[in-house]
């Protein structure tokens, strides 16, 4: 089920609560990238709120915005950069994204695994894929007051499946929204502290969105021991080799050394 995009544009631009969610979420997609100077950034769903920061430093931002969601102009200040597309057919040429963000478009998917494939294949080697979605345990996918009440939520263990299952690896994990989904005044002015104490607690389970940062399997560092650590361990080393033998050697020979010396 795909939200209308005047409803997202609504929330997020139009209301307090969607300014503090929007801000909450693009401090993460922001400390996690830095500088993207010369790379092509791309998202997909109502991902836009998380690329303004990101406006003329990256060499190309596109806004990929579902068929049934709707599309709107982005930004309203400037030239577009978003583009309606189908969910499993993006007009992107193979690798050619460095870093990729979805936010309210895995969830509200009728056909996960094809976007995730789409994903996968626009995906440049060694490049990173930021995948936002409602957290299973947390209160905003219990609210229907925010975008993240729809669609289906998940768990850590249940979206790493989903991605292992697409090819990524999963390369690293955060969270965002720790404070209530509510318009009242106090909440409001108590988001950032509440974000700020919700991350230095490490607070996760209680985090409104899951943040999950994947890389393509097949162009990823390959995982283990360093080379340095792969070399066998040498047990005796340091202790001279010449005339050293077992103990047991030592014990089966004892009775014959003391015969030899008999018949001497």
């Amino acid at each position: 089920m795909h939200l209308d995009v005047h409803q997202l544009r609504d929330f997020y631009y139009r209301s307090q609560l969607g300014r503090a969610a929007q801000k909450g979420v693009r401090d993460q997609v922001v400390a996690r990238w830095g500088n993207t100077s010369g790379l092509t950034l791309a998202g997909y769903g109502f991902a836009v709120p998380l690329l303004r920061p990101f406006l003329g430093r990256a060499e190309r931002i596109i806004g990929l915005m579902p068929g049934p969601q709707g599309v709107m102009h982005w930004p309203a200040d400037g030239p577009n950069h978003s583009v309606l597309c189908d969910e499993a057919r993006w007009p992107l040429a193979n690798d050619s994204v460095d870093r990729l963000v979805l936010m309210h478009g895995l969830e509200t998917s009728d056909h996960p695994l094809a976007l995730l494939d789409e994903m996968h294949r626009v995906l440049a080697p060694r490049g990173r894929a930021l995948v936002v979605v409602p957290s299973r345990g947390g209160l905003w996918a219990r609210s229907d007051a925010t975008p993240f009440g729809f669609g289906r939520p998940y768990s850590r263990g249940q979206l790493e499946k989903l991605l292992t299952e697409s090819g990524f690896i999963c390369s690293g994990y955060t969270s965002a929204l720790f404070f209530p989904p509510s318009d009242k005044r106090f909440w409001l002015r108590s988001a950032r502290g509440i974000e700020k104490l919700g991350h230095r607690w490490r607070l996760q389970r209680f985090a409104g969105v899951l943040m999950v940062e994947a890389m393509r399997r097949d162009t990823a560092a390959p995982r283990g021991l360093p080379q340095t650590a792969r070399r066998p361990l040498r047990v005796l080393e340091g202790v001279p080799i010449s005339g050293a033998q077992p103990a047991w050697r030592d014990r089966d020979e004892a009775p014959a050394r003391d015969a030899a010396n008999l018949h001497r």
